[in-house]
């Protein structure tokens, strides 16, 4: 069996079917990780949503901005709907089907017996490994509990910047799900920095990439993640960012995670289907 994680798809159905032609996919054996941010802005995010539904357990998915939004779309907020491609998914037969898969997906899933975790977007540097995890499920029972319509009404804003253990209800619901979907820069003390979305070296004086923070609670941990097409493939010091831009007409890039060869990847050319600069 062999695990394969690959980065941002955001409905670029054709790119991701030619990478796992690629890569030699086999769903009889092998896994996928997927760091989430299936749909939105691409081409077929409904087919992307069907596939990766129909894999079921041979696919681990968690959540990604995007997803959140689909979901929040569908419950009525409609804050940034202008910018969406999901009329598609909204209109399709099967649509309350896919809308309760995907609110069933995690924020963070770790496999201790291969030694990764993998989310979105950025942990905190506060956080160790097991404060992110529940953190994780505290959001995810939101999504799937009485809660998730008020929940998802106001989870768009960029406040609190800053994680405390005092935080409680929507402002502890918004925190978790900004880290854990949206973070890419912050302070050495963990004041997230939202508005920023550039390469490294063309952020504020003050603001770190996530990863690089001093001191870094997951530092020893192996986490792999999305979100930052600016970014690129990278990998540094147990940490693999695999967005790379696939929707703007670069890269869908995969990884095999379960080899003991070292890690190396894996790439098909996009033809881009957004011009950058959104999240």
């Amino acid at each position: 069996m062999s695990i394969y994680a690959i980065g941002d798809i955001q409905g670029c159905y054709d790119e991701l079917r030619r990478l796992l032609d690629l890569i030699r996919f086999d769903p009889a054996a092998d896994r996928l990780w997927l760091v989430g941010d299936l749909v939105n802005r691409g081409p077929d995010s409904l087919a992307v949503m069907r596939f990766v539904r129909d894999l079921g357990d041979r696919a681990i998915v968690v959540l990604g901005n995007h997803d959140l939004h689909l979901l929040a779309l569908a419950e009525g907020n409609t804050r940034h709907a202008a910018k969406s491609t999901l009329d598609e998914i909204l209109a399709a037969p099967d649509r309350d089907e896919l809308l309760h898969w995907l609110s069933h997906r995690p924020l963070l899933h770790q496999d201790p017996a291969i030694g990764f975790t993998l989310i979105h977007a950025g942990l905190p540097p506060q956080w160790d490994l097991d404060l992110a995890a529940a953190c994780a499920r505290e959001l995810e029972a939101a999504l799937r509990g009485p809660l998730r319509r008020d929940f998802l009404l106001s989870m768009y804003g960029n406040k609190p910047k800053r994680w405390s253990s005092d935080l409680t209800g929507i402002e502890r619901l918004r925190f978790i799900t900004n880290a854990l979907t949206r973070m890419r820069f912050c302070t050495r003390d963990g004041t997230l920095a939202l508005g920023e979305k550039g390469e490294i070296g063309s952020q504020a004086p003050g603001l770190l990439p996530w990863f690089r923070v001093p001191g870094r609670q997951t530092r020893n941990q192996r986490i792999i993640f999305g979100h930052w097409s600016t970014l690129g493939y990278l990998a540094e010091d147990n940490v693999w960012a695999l967005d790379s831009g696939c929707l703007w007409g670069r890269a869908l890039t995969a990884i095999r995670i379960d080899a003991s060869a070292p890690i190396r990847p894996i790439q098909i050319d996009c033809l881009g289907y957004a011009k950058p600069g959104a999240d």
